[in-house]
């Protein structure tokens, strides 16, 4: 007697319907690894830098490292003469800068005059052609989050970061049995009637793309008994089960019998062609499915539910999607001579995909962990303009992009924990960060081109944080903050303070090397409000114009000795084990448009910044109060 089909389901509600009756979180099994062996696996934890990269100063050019202050005045009528060892000492790319040394001056920019002699006709500045310590990778920067796929170029950058291995989820073992009395195993001695059995070794080859381990039986032959012996042992032997052929009503097709006698089929047939008559059960807590034997029908059953199911066991989501039009966030000036393939993140802000330029350096590492895709600027092309419309090969999914929050302006290390539970939070949404400082984050909310930007900017004459500054730049706009957290910013030292630093008196009178945040930061507009409370010039500050993008960074330039102090947060000073001596306490927000309140991934960010596994990582991290975390605050600029 036929079998009937007991069901005509669409497929997403197939798909929902078989899902959910497995506890996939339950099912997810964790091991560690060697880094250089996990490309294609998924983190089962956030990564973070063990150690800075560079981990020294490194000559960026091939030439001589010289004491910049000794080349001030260089010009082609007024050259100056350098000596060998005591001026300047001769370095290759790559090579450490000797200690005392702070810039480089390239081998095509100096004359030889005798052996052990040089004149140069123009000056350089500190640190000009120089790679400094962490100018790629900072220690305890978020390196991958979790649930993250590994690629190639991830596995560079943790070994730049010092991470030698790794916590991944298992692969999950999948058992394929191919069934059938009529196929055979390839040869070349084949008689009429014979069918090649070939579907069972396109599965193994995807399984084993997807992240899977593939265990492929011998055929099994049409006969029920033997059939039900071969399901029994894969269900023991394996995670998942694939039978292949037999899904079908014909009076040999056995799989709907069998997997419903040892366990339960939720659905027989799906509104497809190819690849209707698919069986999709269960038998010992464990998915075992029968797919159809034409092999388009089959790989139509491997692509839109074998698949996810492997992404579910990975902590993955699905997604078809391909998008190759965005827009521009800046201009790009661009070489005549060069086809330039250009690194950009990705986001949906304003119902537009933006696409912003990351570091182009040939030496960035994370610009290719952190690219979302690849923007082609063709040869005899001086650049694109921002607001272009421009195609982009994609290297991420779409429905990731679109899940992505973008968030531009003022760094904290929080905001890598809050992109970490972002990833694993239900919801599955990204965070697409840049460090611009809180000024460059309020001209992209003018712009449009981040859902997000942390702000922490004190107004000089109220005193008040955020909201002065908003009602001044975005008038007009309909604004909110979400409350963050009330931070310590202060001045990292080096462990034991040394210098017995009180304040900013004795960085200036002591001429301590100092290292600065970037232009438009509220660390550096704190720093500007209390050089001038104190009277004390800019110029006073030795190394007031070295400029770092992130706290991290500063504070790992303390440590390497690369600098004396620098102000920052005292979780940055914390996670680099520095002293710290508080100057003040102030409000870190995120600026945001009303609108977006509504979106589902702002309101997860929200409801992440407001959770108990946030908060113990911010006590993890010290020095925040998070007492009005989330809290909303209309202002509408």
């Amino acid at each position: 007697m036929s079998n009937i089909y007991l069901s005509n389901y669409e497929l997403n509600d197939a798909l929902n319907i078989y899902f959910s009756n497995f506890d996939f979180k339950e099912k997810l099994e964790r091991e560690e690894i060697l880094t250089c062996e996990s490309c294609g696996r998924v983190t089962s934890k956030a990564v973070y830098a063990k150690i800075s990269y560079p981990f020294y100063n490194s000559s960026a050019m091939d030439g001589i490292a010289v004491k910049s202050e000794k080349t001030i005045g260089a010009t082609e009528k007024n050259m100056i003469e350098l000596y060998e060892n005591e001026d300047y000492i001769v370095v290759d790319t790559g090579d450490p800068i000797p200690k005392g040394f702070d810039s480089v001056i390239m081998v095509e920019d100096i004359i030889k005059v005798k052996e052990g002699c040089v004149k140069i006709y123009k000056s350089v500045l500190p640190y000009e052609n120089i790679r400094p310590i962490g100018e790629d990778i900072v220690q305890n920067t978020l390196i991958l989050p979790s649930n993250h796929k590994i690629r190639a170029v991830d596995i560079g950058a943790l070994l730049c970061g010092g991470v030698n291995s790794i916590k991944v989820y298992k692969k999950p073992k999948v058992g394929i049995i191919p069934t059938g009395t009529e196929i055979v195993e390839p040869a070349l001695d084949l008689k009429v009637g014979d069918i090649i059995e070939s579907n069972s070794r396109v599965f193994s080859a995807l399984i084993n793309e997807w992240g899977g381990e593939a265990l492929r039986y011998d055929i099994v032959k049409d006969d029920y008994e033997k059939i039900k012996a071969a399901i029994i042992k894969a269900v023991d032997e394996n995670d998942i089960v694939l039978i292949n052929a037999g899904s079908s009503a014909g009076r040999e097709d056995f799989t709907y019998s069998i997997i419903n006698e040892l366990g339960k089929v939720f659905i027989h047939g799906i509104a497809i062609k190819p690849g209707k008559p698919v069986i999709l059960g269960k038998i010992k807590d464990k998915p075992v499915i029968g797919i159809p034997g034409y092999p388009v029908s089959a790989y139509i059953i491997m692509e839109n539910i074998v698949k996810p199911l492997l992404e579910k066991y990975q902590g993955l989501l699905h997604d078809e999607g391909d998008i190759k039009e965005a827009v521009l966030s800046r201009r790009i000036v661009s070489s005549l001579k060069h086809l330039e393939f250009v690194r950009v993140k990705l986001g949906f802000v304003a119902d537009k995909l933006i696409a912003t330029p990351l570091n182009r350096g040939a030496g960035a590492t994370m610009s290719l962990v952190n690219a979302d895709g690849i923007l082609k600027i063709p040869q005899n092309c001086e650049g694109l303009e921002a607001g272009s419309k421009v195609k982009v090969n994609l290297l991420k999914k779409t429905n990731e992009i679109k899940n992505t929050i973008v968030v531009i302006g003022s760094h904290d290390p929080i905001v890598d924990v809050v992109s970490d539970l972002l990833k694993k939070s239900d919801g599955g949404y990204s965070l697409s960060s840049s460090h611009v400082g809180s000024m460059g984050g309020i001209l992209s909310l003018k712009k449009q081109e981040c859902h997000i930007a942390p702000i922490h900017l004190l107004d000089m004459e109220s005193g008040e944080y955020n909201i002065p500054y908003i009602n001044k730049y975005l008038k007009g706009m309909d604004i909110a903050l979400i409350k963050g957290v009330k931070r310590i910013q202060g001045f990292m030292v080096k462990k034991g303070n040394p210098y017995n630093i009180k304040d900013l008196r004795d960085v200036a009178e002591l001429k301590l090397r100092y290292i600065n945040r970037q232009k438009g930061s509220g660390t550096r507009l704190l720093l500007d409000y209390n050089l001038k409370k104190l009277g004390i010039d800019f110029s006073m500050i030795s190394g007031y114009e070295r400029e770092e993008f992130t706290h991290l960074g500063v504070a790992a330039s303390i440590k390497e000795d690369d600098a004396d102090c620098g102000m920052g947060v005292y979780s940055a000073a914390k996670l680099m084990d520095l002293d710290f001596i508080p100057v003040c306490s102030e409000e870190y927000d995120f600026a945001v448009p009303e609108s977006y309140l509504e979106m589902p991934m702002i309101k997860k960010f929200i409801e992440v910044i407001k959770s108990e596994e946030f908060f113990k990582e911010l006590d993890r991290l010290g020095g925040y109060d998070y007492l009005e975390c989330g809290k909303i605050v209309k202002v509408r600029g």
